[in-house]
């Protein structure tokens, strides 16, 4: 347990105690990203807002962690700029976007601070993950990498139906394109397919499956997974891929994974998802493992939710990754 915790960043002196097991509280740097420039319909960017809204940072610290709030990243307004290519709309924007938000997350660690980013489109997630990858590569150690989603985010600009960008970044961590999303930092890939897990997907493109394969990604769990085997298998398995050989895991959490039944405020709802219980024992038993390196959640549109509770949604589920549990 404690070489588990030394790997960690951003902990801080004394135990938050939460069931049997005491948790070390964290200096958390929180990061907004108000992207909404990689999907179809708008109204994500204002997914930072609602979270904090929603009680965050109060949450976070009622827990005993240390929250810093640095805002969030200037993004560019779709409005006032040409789409470029229809297969990968407003690529230069998102990679600029995602370049400062590599940046940020890279200097949080560097300041001993856990990364909290919360977006916009999953788009962003080219960029945190990417800053994440940047930090530990100068340890000489790799990342794993918890892609909990409805979607399998794997297309390219060659297969994608729509051209939305949201629907590229892991294809890009791992190496698949577009190159400008892949070359942040200038190298690829970041993550390593042995160490990636998707979890909770439900909604695959007939070409994204193709690429997941061609990838080499063979950790990949469906909704179908979760009914059969149980949460709690299924984290344990894609806790160990992700954590084999690496310095921890980055987790970027979608909330369209989840059913619309308890998150209807989302970027792109898919029946059929995670219940409500499931989503926070997922957390929880992230947060029991306590080797997760940084945090992302993404596609919350507050803009379709109903009397904000999708964010409201959210906050829970962050704070029980970050170690609140039932008692």
């Amino acid at each position: 347990m404690a070489a588990e915790k030394a790997a960690v960043a951003g902990l801080t002196s004394g135990p938050i105690y939460s069931g049997t097991q005491a948790l070390p509280p964290r200096k958390i740097k929180l990061i907004g990203v108000p992207l909404d420039m990689g999907a179809s319909r708008r109204g994500v960017d204002m997914g930072p807002s609602a979270v904090r809204v929603a009680g965050l940072e109060a949450r976070l610290e009622a827990l005993g962690h240390q929250v810093t709030d640095g805002g969030n990243i200037s993004v560019a307004i779709a409005e006032t700029k040409h789409s470029g290519e229809q297969n990968a709309r407003y690529l230069q924007e998102i990679t600029e976007t995602c370049t400062k938000a590599a940046g940020m997350v890279t200097k949080a660690l560097e300041q001993g601070m856990t990364p909290l980013v919360i977006g916009g489109d999953h788009s962003v997630a080219a960029g945190s993950v990417s800053g994440v990858a940047e930090y530990y590569r100068h340890q000489n150690q790799r990342i794993g990498l918890l892609w909990i989603d409805a979607h399998g985010d794997m297309n390219t600009p060659e297969t994608s139906p729509s051209g939305n960008v949201h629907g590229m970044p892991l294809a890009a961590l791992l190496g698949l394109g577009p190159e400008s999303l892949a070359n942040i930092c200038g190298w690829s890939p970041k993550v390593l397919p042995e160490n990636t897990v998707l979890i909770g997907v439900r909604d695959i493109d007939a070409t994204e499956k193709e690429n997941i394969k061609r990838a080499g990604v063979t950790e990949v769990y469906t909704m179908r997974d979760i009914d059969e085997r149980g949460m709690r298998t299924v984290m344990e398995e894609a806790l160990r891929a992700a954590g084999r050989g690496t310095a921890g895991y980055h987790v970027s959490l979608d909330m369209d994974w989840i059913d619309p039944e308890d998150a209807p405020g989302v970027g792109t709802p898919v029946r059929g998802g995670a219940t409500y219980r499931e989503a926070h024992l997922a957390m929880e038993i992230i947060a029991d493992h306590g080797r997760m390196v940084s945090f992302e959640l993404v596609e919350v549109n507050p803009v379709i939710d109903e009397h904000n509770r999708t964010a409201d949604l959210a906050v829970e589920l962050i704070c029980s990754a970050f170690g609140k549990k039932i008692l």
